[in-house]
């Protein structure tokens, strides 16, 4: 069932909300209108042992000011553009910079910042809606973005993204869920065990964008393609300029054409399995590297490397490298895109 709870918190003259969906199978999620984040995933272990396994905070106030990024839906373009610009149809449109010297998750104030609102319900479900202004954060513009949340039949977590626009324009969403299937608290992710169906991987330059290359994982510390404990890989040469995993894969078998769920990857640990299957070509890697002495909502301190974050995506940087998925959403289409975290 769905239960809403109202707080005595508004944020720009905004009610602040709180969703509960719980299925049959005891999975459970809280979902707030602010950020359309992810409050808490209560995940059952095969031995009916449950736990929050994703990282989070006690107050609205610690929502705000720590870590917001945080199980958030990141918008309008998840990742970076490299220096902030991309053109389209001759038009350059310069973005916020704000990390390094990209422009990162939609910039300064991205949708991870911003009041939803809750504009559908139904027994395990609830549909968040975002409209952000033309010119919102540099993007051109005017944009509808719905979300809507599900737990499904088949035990899992599921995220649907539409979205129209009236001008052509970029985009790009995912949930930056951090990951603990040990339970948030329990400290690093080093003993998860993960799989990441892919043959090829996008490599970056030495601002943390890609090159424009696709290249194989095979005979590289990239290849994920068997379960493979996150410890045993993280410290390798190849993660440090990102503190250990900060990455993109290109998923196998992604077709523009056909927006069908795929197996991207798979995540063990504490008998916890969950899958991600995805509809979006991409999926980023992070381990959390740069979450430093937060107290999280069990009043335990979060610290490098705490969680995983398997962020579903278009590649960083797609709209400047053509041969890379076209991020371009223009008037009359509809974006769509669809990711499960399914816990078997």
């Amino acid at each position: 069932m769905v239960n809403i709870e109202s707080f005595n918190t508004r944020v720009d003259g905004k009610r602040i909300v709180l969703c509960t969906l719980t299925n049959r199978n005891g999975l459970q999620a809280q979902i707030t209108n602010y950020g359309a984040k992810i409050v808490s995933l209560i995940v059952p272990n095969k031995q009916g042992e449950k736990a929050d396994v994703v990282l989070g905070f006690s107050t609205f106030e610690e929502w705000q000011k720590q870590e917001t990024y945080f199980n958030a839906i990141i918008g309008r373009y998840a990742n970076r553009i490299k220096d902030g610009k991309f053109s389209i149809d001759g038009v350059e449109y310069q973005l916020p910079i704000n990390n390094g010297t990209n422009s990162l998750h939609g910039g300064v104030h991205g949708f991870n910042e911003k009041v939803w609102e809750i504009v559908g319900q139904s027994t395990y479900s609830v549909s968040l809606h975002y409209r952000a202004k033309d010119g919102e954060e540099g993007y051109p513009g005017n944009l509808d973005v719905y979300a809507t949340y599900s737990l499904t039949k088949d035990n899992a977590l599921s995220i649907v993204y539409e979205a129209k626009t009236d001008k052509p324009t970029v985009l790009g969403f995912t949930n930056h869920a951090y990951f603990n299937l040990e339970g948030e608290g329990c400290g690093t992710v080093h003993n998860h065990q993960l799989q990441v169906l892919a043959d090829e991987y996008t490599p970056f330059d030495d601002t943390a964008c890609p090159t424009g290359e696709i290249l194989p994982v095979e005979n590289t510390p990239m290849d994920f393609r068997q379960m493979t404990r996150v410890g045993d890989r993280i410290d390798d040469p190849f993660f440090v300029p990102g503190r250990g995993i900060d990455n993109c894969w290109a998923l196998t078998g992604w077709n523009a054409k056909i927006a069908s769920l795929r197996h991207a990857a798979t995540l063990e640990a504490a008998d916890r399995k969950m899958e991600v299957w995805t509809t979006a070509p991409g999926l980023q890697v992070y381990t959390g590297n740069w979450v430093e002495q937060n107290v999280g909502k069990s009043g335990k301190q979060y610290d490098v490397q705490h969680a995983i974050c398997l962020e579903t995506q278009y590649f960083p940087d797609s709209p400047n490298h053509t041969n890379f998925p076209s991020p371009i959403l223009r008037p009359g289409e509809i974006y769509y895109s669809r990711t499960d975290y399914r816990f078997v």
